[in-house]
């Protein structure tokens, strides 16, 4: 049986224009020429919805950590609303504010909540743990005052693929320290095991969007020892318990090479307790959520309604 005939067709059309248009391996760039491909190659994204407001600033760094940059979405509507800090994907060395604003967009939408993304620092030059602290800083400083956002309290962590990584982290981090309370975790294709060796790196190491080489990439760049990478905030999934931590959404697809360990994350969680909410898309690839520009993929919008939706229940139980 051909496997691939399972895949998405739009997914697969994308997949084969990369191919056509002969566009080069991100690992086989520079960092900095791998960001600005990355953002050019995605464009801009299309037919997302017009928010209350979109705004820039800064927040206060993790202990004596620069400033951390953020871009707040209001949603249309009466505040005050819940906030979800949400940090973008690009394996801690590419990604941006602005390769994320789509789904931030959308969220905020559907999901009724301000989104706070999160520009933190990248590797190489500011290896692990420089990302997590920002994302640390930025979770602390939203629940420490919401009404600087036009929030309400309520507070959710989430991100894509290397963002999700920093969610879990987050919220591992919170349990740990004794806060900030975080009602929710949403975790878009994660990477939460780095150090692990999972069949799906196999079964979907080739053609399908995200490669094994681009991991190898990101990993050396951002860890600088196997002793990091033994670090719950560096691999979630190394934690010694996943109990007592926030509820969560976990997004998987079919044809990631992340697929496995964001199985295992989300069976970890609900073996601990944890209420898990599991979306599961068998026919997509790795980075689909973010896939809303020219060269998009329709089930994009699908994959974020349904996070959105998941989102906004976990905001409604925390209320209650």
């Amino acid at each position: 049986m051909d496997r691939d005939a399972d895949l998405d067709p739009e997914a697969r059309e994308l997949l084969e224009t990369m191919d056509d248009a002969d566009v080069p391996d991100l690992h086989d760039l520079p960092p900095r020429e791998a960001r600005e491909f990355f953002s050019d190659w995605r464009g801009e994204p299309t037919d997302v919805p017009e928010l209350a407001t979109v705004t820039d600033r800064t927040v206060p760094g993790y202990g004596d950590g620069p400033e951390v940059p953020i871009r707040v979405y209001t949603p249309e509507g009466e505040g005050p609303f819940p906030v979800l800090v949400y940090f973008h994907g690009g394996g801690w060395v590419i990604g941006s504010l602005d390769t994320v604003d789509g789904i931030c967009r959308v969220l905020a939408d559907e999901a009724d909540c301000v989104v706070v993304s999160v520009d933190y620092r990248l590797a190489p030059e500011d290896p692990f743990p420089a990302g997590v602290e920002d994302a640390i800083a930025a979770t602390e400083w939203v629940a420490n005052g919401p009404e600087a956002v036009d929030g309400d309290g309520r507070l959710a962590v989430g991100g894509d693929s290397a963002g999700g990584n920093f969610a879990a982290a987050a919220a591992l981090h919170a349990r740990e320290t004794g806060g900030p309370a975080i009602d929710h975790q949403t975790l878009v294709y994660p990477v939460v095991d780095p150090a692990g060796d999972w069949p799906s790196y196999e079964e979907n190491g080739e053609g399908y969007y995200l490669e094994p080489a681009d991991i190898d990439y990101f990993r050396r760049h951002y860890w600088r020892s196997d002793l990091e990478l033994a670090n719950p905030y560096a691999c979630p999934l190394a934690a010694c318990s996943h109990a007592d931590l926030p509820s969560a959404t976990v997004v998987t697809c079919g044809f990631d090479p992340l697929r496995d360990e964001g199985v295992a994350y989300a069976e970890a969680l609900a073996d601990a307790g944890v209420p898990v909410d599991h979306l599961h898309y068998p026919s997509l690839i790795h980075g689909v959520a973010g896939m809303l520009g020219e060269l998009g993929v329709s089930a994009a919008r699908g994959v974020l309604a349904d996070t959105a939706a998941a989102l906004r229940e976990g905001f409604e139980k925390s209320d209650g």
